[in-house]
């Protein structure tokens, strides 16, 4: 694994650093998961934070850190017969339809409360086209320093050779949140969606802690075969916001369980434990302004590094040992990454909202 943000991060299993007294980390499932605090980096406690998995309709958020900023929100867009080719089998809709209009803020919360791939395509049909938005997602998550990424489809459906990590995740939900319209469509619980001539429908947040966890603000839930159930949920709590990444775990209500488990120890210790490493700032990009208050993050005693050696290191290989602890058979590992049985659910093309649907 790669040991961007910290030596300790590279480091396979579960890593904290906690002064006697203090709570205990809880149970929970997940192949890979980071702790962080959101406003200053600091990461108090996480599982494999780099390991290379496939990681659903969490990639979304890096869809929106590459997209939301380049469109006004309050565009029109007619949309073509050819905005919704090339659809995954099975994909989660929000349900826009050929010929209508839509505002770009409407398909937004399509895509960010039902996670809806109909809405990725047409925002992709107006930044160029899909193949154009993979290649920026891509140049923006080098520029986000989330090396363990590599977009081939912008809606995280499944596909060879798409992965991301628990701490790549993290810093696209991090950077995410420094934009006002991504925080309020990862927050909108329930929504009115444009039907057919000027009908309206609502769509509600798949994201079912909104609402239900305290001081929940989102970020992005998802599943597919491959990915199991992944999700980015941020909470703020004392005027503290801290993010949790989990990756690959069975069950969406365990996913849910297992996220505020990890949000409570972590405001529940963030005083005092010691940080095992960081969420390192973004690359600066020649003529940009930075974010006043932006400032890089490194963790005491040396456990982060800064953003110019992070984003000079490099991977120390594939851990093998990983795999085999997870009865995962080496005829799937294959030259530093895994090579995944893509299978599909059947289904039909219509709008599927059912918590198996792949998003």
């Amino acid at each position: 694994m790669s040991d961007v943000g910290g030596p300790r991060l590279a480091q396979p299993g579960v890593q904290s650093d906690l002064p006697p007294g203090v709570p205990p980390l809880p149970a929970v499932e997940g192949w890979a998961w980071v702790v962080a605090d959101a406003d200053s980096g600091k990461i108090l406690a996480a599982k494999n934070p780099h390991w290379k998995l496939p990681p659903a309709s969490t990639l979304k958020m890096l869809f929106a850190d590459t997209v939301l900023p380049k469109i006004d929100r309050n565009t029109t867009h007619q949309v073509a017969l050819a905005d919704l080719q090339n659809l995954g089998e099975g994909s989660s809709l929000v349900g826009i339809k050929e010929n209508e209009t839509y505002k770009v803020e409407d398909l937004w919360r399509g895509v960010f409360l039902r996670s809806g791939n109909d809405a990725v395509h047409v925002l992709c049909a107006m930044n160029g086209g899909v193949s154009a938005t993979v290649q920026q997602m891509n140049e923006r998550a080098k520029q986000l320093q989330a090396g363990d990424t590599n977009v081939v489809s912008p809606d995280g459906y499944d596909a060879p050779g798409q992965v991301s990590s628990a701490y790549d995740l993290a810093l696209f939900a991090r950077e995410g949140l420094k934009n006002n319209d991504f925080r309020s469509y990862a927050s909108t619980k329930v929504a009115d969606f444009p039907g057919v001539a000027g009908a309206k429908f609502q769509i509600q947040n798949t994201n079912t802690m909104l609402g239900q966890y305290p001081g929940m603000i989102g970020v992005k839930n998802g599943y597919t075969t491959n990915a199991g159930n992944t999700f980015v949920g941020g909470a703020q709590r004392g005027g503290h916001t801290l993010l949790v990444s989990l990756m690959h775990v069975e069950g969406k209500g365990k996913t849910y369980e297992d996220t505020g488990k990890l949000l409570d120890w972590g405001f529940a210790v963030l005083a005092q434990a010691k940080p095992i490493g960081a969420l390192v700032e973004p690359l600066s990009v020649p003529g940009e302004k930075k974010d006043k208050g932006s400032k890089p993050t490194e963790a005491k005693g040396g456990e982060a590094k800064t953003a110019k050696a992070a984003s000079a290191s490099k991977d120390k290989g594939f851990n093998w040992g990983l795999w085999a602890g997870l009865g995962v058979p080496a005829a799937l590992v294959m030259g530093g990454g895994v090579l995944f049985a893509l299978r599909r659910r059947e289904g039909n093309s219509g709008v599927r909202f059912e918590d198996d649907v792949l998003r």
